[in-house]
């Protein structure tokens, strides 16, 4: 596996950088107020601490064109792919002191309800670069990009995107994957998600990064 940049032309189908906006006080709180687990990750959906910034304004009114947005965060250390998810919506996300690497994949390569994780690739997110990972654009928890180094991520979505999902009656197959509400996961067999009864949908190798980095 080859690990791309977000500025390289590989990233084009999964997402694009996106530039004009101020995020320096965001990842600076990110930073004074969020722990960065040592081992695992930790994600929060909404952080009211981070939404009364200027920034949340500009997110919500010039990204998602006026829509209810929350910011949020993911934090911690990973090599592994696990699993992956997918949201109605874009998803921004920024990395703030250290680099992050993101094992992305695209959702018209699920071939009956499973994903094979040889399609995936590796793109690192340079510190302080605001990214837009497409809808159609799978994805999860983010990756050290140096051996023993942790990584916090700026998430933004819209407002109660993987908080509690909403209680359904299943009408087809993608309604099995749903974990969360807007959030549908698949996940490898090898992860916790799957142990605790998450949709199986990852097959081959669950990827680790570790001999890369």
């Amino acid at each position: 596996m080859k690990i791309y940049s977000v500025y390289d032309k590989e990233f084009a189908p999964y997402g694009r950088v996106i530039e004009g906006y101020d995020t320096k006080e965001l990842l600076e709180k990110l930073v004074e107020l969020t722990p960065q687990p040592e081992d695992g990750t930790i994600y929060v959906a909404s952080d009211e601490r981070l939404e009364v910034l200027p920034v949340f304004a500009d997110f919500r009114d010039n990204l998602y064109g006026g829509m209810p947005v929350q910011i949020g965060y993911c934090n911690g250390t990973n090599t592994r792919l696990n699993c992956l998810e997918f949201h109605r919506d874009s998803e921004i996300n920024i990395p703030a002191v250290n680099d992050a690497v993101f094992l992305l994949a695209r959702e018209d390569e699920i071939v009956d309800g499973v994903l094979d994780t040889s399609v995936v690739k590796a793109f690192c997110c340079p510190a302080g670069t605001c990214i837009e990972v497409y809808a159609t654009t799978l994805h999860y928890a983010p990756c050290s990009a140096k051996a023993g180094q942790g990584f916090r991520v700026i998430v933004v979505l819209p407002r109660g995107t993987n908080t509690d999902k909403p209680a359904i009656t299943v009408k087809n197959v993608q309604d099995g994957w749903m974990t969360a509400r807007n959030k549908w996961l698949l996940a490898h067999a090898d992860a916790k998600e799957a142990k605790n009864g998450a949709y199986v949908g990852l097959k081959g190798e669950n990827i680790d990064i570790i001999g890369l980095i």
